[in-house]
């Protein structure tokens, strides 16, 4: 049993089972996420851990992602992190900063590539693919906070918008978003923790229903069937209606506003059209449009032009008549912008 593995609540479940007073699991998650003790056999020391919980654990320190790369972007700081799991798969990881002098948000990975196939993203062209262990996740996290205080910051917040689907990998990514939360581990506000899908309506329905506490992005890409199915193939299994129906049922449910991701591509999904069809849409969902400016290495796919973006702005203020924002997609110079992580430094 690896503590970073599974939920709190388990955890707890799990030393009720080995005869431990369930409260034990908060020293136990401090002594791994504040103070950085790894060692099983060091933890019955200072934080009293029962020895019948540590022998449960394992007799091995826990195993760690290698860190093998991390490049700063000069341009606007943005900085990436290139990890190795033990088979040597790469898996990367975004330092955003903030508005907010010192604040730091992490752009966690919970896939090795992703099985998505969006047309404009550069994970999609990777290979290898395979889920993340909980732990995998959260060490990205430990490992991306110890270097953010190294720096005099401090990490505010996490997004797991990098590589894969999250909800492909939806048992380990709310277990994972869960310890990040946890005031004895983590310690992010469940707020400022914001899950990412392309679209996959039985898991949005399934996030819904357990009630959890972290904001959903929903990737679109394009508002109606045909265009998106080009740009975003899963959407031949689930029609851009009922995503956006999910997306609703989330929003009511939450009384919160939903994130709908969309990325602009000149001559693509931009024109008075598309936005017309973007507020249809939506209607009534109460919803954030993020407009994220396409970043494609292969040059296939191009940002819109300044007046292209403009117009369509103007015609989304006209069709849509809830908040839009133009989202900083940074870290292009370093390949750390949405869509071009790919295990490159």
């Amino acid at each position: 049993m690896d503590p970073r593995n599974t939920t709190p609540e388990i955890l707890e479940q799990w030393a009720a089972a080995h005869g431990c007073d369930p409260r034990v699991v908060r020293r136990l998650l401090s002594t791994i996420f504040q103070r950085g003790v790894y060692e099983p056999s060091a933890w019955m020391g200072e934080s009293q851990i029962p020895k019948r919980l540590v022998e449960a654990v394992s007799p091995l320190p826990l195993p760690r992602l290698t860190l093998d790369g991390s490049v700063v972007s000069p341009v606007d700081g943005f900085q990436k992190l290139r990890f190795r799991t033990s088979e040597g798969l790469p898996l990367e990881t975004v330092l955003i900063p903030l508005h907010k002098e010192g604040a730091v948000s992490l752009c966690l990975s919970s896939q090795v590539g992703c099985a998505m196939g969006c047309v404009f993203c550069a994970t999609a062209r990777m290979t290898t693919r395979r889920n993340l262990a909980a732990w995998e996740i959260i060490d990205q996290f430990l490992q991306a906070r110890e270097l953010v205080r190294s720096q005099g910051r401090r990490v505010t917040g996490a997004v797991f918008m990098g590589m894969g689907e999250p909800f492909l990998n939806y048992d380990n990514v709310v277990a994972a978003a869960e310890l990040l939360r946890c005031s004895s581990a983590g310690s992010v506000a469940a707020k400022a923790i914001t899950i990412s899908t392309v679209g996959l309506v039985p898991e949005i329905d399934r996030f819904t229903r357990e009630g959890h506490r972290y904001r959903l992005a929903v990737s679109l890409g394009a508002a109606t069937d045909a265009k998106r199915k080009e740009l975003v193939p899963v959407a031949s299994r689930w029609p851009v209606a009922d995503v956006m129906a999910a997306a609703r049922r989330y929003a009511l449910a939450r009384r919160d506003r939903v994130t709908l991701a969309y990325v602009c591509i000149s001559g693509v999904n931009v024109d008075e059209d598309d936005a017309r069809a973007l507020g249809e849409l939506i209607g009534d969902t109460p919803v954030r449009v993020d407009l994220i400016e396409v970043t494609d290495p292969t040059g296939r796919f191009a940002p819109p032009t300044a007046d292209e973006l403009r117009a369509f702005r103007d015609a989304l203020s006209r069709h849509v008549g809830q908040p839009i924002v133009r989202r900083y997609s940074g870290g292009k110079d370093i390949q750390a912008a949405c869509g071009t992580l790919a295990g490159v430094i």
